[in-house]
């Protein structure tokens, strides 16, 4: 599929810049020497719970929405248990910015229309 052009591609590239501020943020919860992505296992630095395996905090967060969606408790108290809460909060943010994005370019309407329709809001 050719790439857009239109509203969505400046409202993703200010994304990608916005997000990008957050790297330090990140890696202070990844620790030193490790980068986000499952390539790398990407550690969890400070999660809350012991297990052999550490999560980083995009799998976290895929886990965490769709446990929620699927109404699954024991699977959202797990994956809330691999990283810290502040770093949760994180990874569900820029899930839901990815998904926002993906849907506006799928509809071919703005990202904040979007996002008003999937929060029941009128647009704007």
């Amino acid at each position: 599929m050719p790439p857009r052009s239109g509203k969505v591609s400046p409202v993703f590239n200010g994304l990608r810049t916005f997000f990008g501020s957050f790297r330090p943020f990140v890696r202070s919860f990844l620790g030193p020497g490790t980068t986000p992505g499952p390539a790398k296992g990407g550690g969890s630095g400070p999660g809350r719970s012991g297990g052999a395996r550490q999560h980083n905090i995009f799998e976290a967060a895929a886990a965490y929405v769709a446990a929620c969606a699927d109404d699954d408790q024991e699977r959202a108290d797990e994956a809330e248990g691999w990283v810290s809460p502040e770093a949760l909060s994180f990874g569900v943010s820029e899930l839901a910015c990815r998904a926002v994005i993906a849907l506006a370019r799928e509809r071919d309407e703005s990202p904040q229309t979007v996002a008003h329709r999937l929060m029941g809001l009128p647009t704007a």
